[in-house]
């Protein structure tokens, strides 16, 4: 059998697909209409079909603050989350660097949800057997989802905040040479997909938006990828604040909170490998049943949109737009913006990593937790979730103390999965991670001399 690297885009393809080649535009646009056509590979990007960032600006009645929330939506990438993207990129560079051989390897997922979704898609179309290994007590149209596209489910007890048990189940797999593992926690395509191409993204979704510049950057961390979205905007914006957005019932990287909480796909008991410690400037914490009634507040809350003269049009587009985290990350968006005491020229970015498909069992959970879920009941809500929100649980982690207590946690983290003690005393030196976002640029060009050639080639 003849082996060869699959097709796929680059980083810079990634930001923006108009640099393709006509006969590679087209045959994404024609992929679109199926989605289990290989060539969506190319759809995997941020912008729309007119070549803008798919992005929304947030009614400032909805918000209550001046500051301008901007949400970048993922809803819209193949396999309709964003994490589809860290999971290709993790997926060719080890096609392109020959450490993963179609046809022999297996690819394994670690994830709570839209990560394991993204690898069973890519997997899907790049020809690879996978398997997802996740908590058995996520919602059920991921796993549905999962297992439409093809792959296996290895479940470990509990929810998004026992990820970490699925991180024990995935080094164990991996001793298998017929396993790969597409570690999002812990591999840097991850970092380099959001820093690149998420961040790239960020700063071009602010043109035309208030003073056109960042503020803040606020998301919630479930493998921290998302979050190196803010060392590019930091290049570009230096006074701009990173916040990592927690579940207050899951304070992990505030101070050492392991509890169980809703929110799929965040608060994870871990500091990430990935995560860039030094460039995060606040952690931040959000109530996870707020971001449950907020999501059924903009399913079902047309009346509340009525009364803030917003239109049946904006209503019908924002309640497919965002799941339980995105809700959260705007959550913490409206947070950061009065911390800071943002105005009307200042803009606040957030991520919503999918959409409301894969959350109707969420809300279903949330009909039998409440006894009245009427029209009274989302108005309370609403002021109290979005209009009345507070600024209570913010921390300041910009102090060496700060940033040693978060490096003292990822060591106590990743120590026993076999990572040198030097390797990630090296994460505190800013060349680090300098170093690390360089590789976008080699893989850039080895992504595209490579793809479809032998393996050997």
């Amino acid at each position: 059998m003849t082996v060869k690297i699959p097709m796929g885009p680059t980083y810079d393809e990634m930001l923006n697909p108009n640099i393709l080649d006509e006969h590679l535009k087209q045959k994404a646009h024609v992929a679109l209409k199926d989605e289990f056509d290989p060539f969506n590979l190319f759809n995997i990007t941020w912008r729309k079909q007119n070549g803008e960032i798919n992005k929304v600006v947030l009614p400032k009645s909805l918000t209550g603050v001046e500051a301008n929330i901007v949400v970048l939506l993922g809803k819209d990438f193949p396999s309709g989350s964003h994490k589809v993207g860290p999971a290709y990129a993790t997926l060719i560079e080890g096609c392109v660097d020959g450490k993963i051989i179609p046809g022999h390897h297996t690819m394994l997922g670690p994830s709570t949800g839209n990560f394991g979704i993204g690898v069973s898609y890519i997997c899907n179309l790049m020809k690879f057997d996978s398997i997802v290994i996740m908590p058995d007590n996520m919602s059920k149209e991921r796993y549905q989802r999962i297992q439409q596209y093809g792959a296996k489910l290895d479940l470990t007890p509990g929810t998004e905040s026992d990820v970490i048990l699925t991180l024990e189940r995935t080094f164990e797999l991996k001793k298998n040479d017929n396993y790969h593992a597409l570690a999002q926690f812990e591999l840097f395509p991850n970092y380099r997909f959001h820093r690149h191409v998420t961040g790239h993204s960020a700063v071009e979704a602010v043109k035309g938006v208030g003073n056109e510049r960042i503020a803040c950057f606020a998301s919630a961390p479930g493998s921290a990828g998302t979050l190196a979205a803010g060392d590019h905007i930091k290049t570009v914006f230096p006074e701009s604040k990173v916040v990592a957005l927690e579940p207050y019932e899951c304070s992990t990287l505030m101070d050492g909170g392991r509890g169980q909480h809703r929110i799929e796909g965040i608060g994870d008991k871990m500091c990430t490998l990935i995560h860039n410690i030094l460039t995060t400037d606040f952690i931040a914490l959000v109530k996870d049943d707020d971001a449950v009634r907020g999501l059924k507040i903009f399913r079902d809350g047309e009346k509340i949109f009525q009364e803030l003269a917003l239109s049946k049009k904006q209503f019908e587009y924002l309640r497919d737009c965002f799941g339980v985290s995105g809700i959260g990350n705007i959550l913490g968006a409206i947070k950061m913006a009065k911390y800071l005491k943002l105005g009307p020229h200042d803009n606040v970015v957030t991520v919503a990593t999918d959409g409301f498909d894969r959350y109707d069992s969420v809300l279903e959970d949330l009909e039998k937790r409440y006894l009245e879920t009427e029209d009274f009941v989302l108005r309370r809500w609403f002021k109290d979730i979005f209009i009345d929100i507070d600024t209570n649980h913010i921390k300041d982690v910009r102090s060496l103390k700060d940033k040693n207590y978060l490096f003292k946690q990822k060591e106590a983290d990743w120590l026993k999965f076999d990572y040198e003690k030097s390797y990630l005393d090296a994460m505190q030196n800013p060349a680090f991670w300098e170093k690390e976002y360089q590789k976008v640029f080699v893989y850039n060009d080895l992504i595209k001399k490579r793809r479809g050639q032998k393996l050997d080639a």
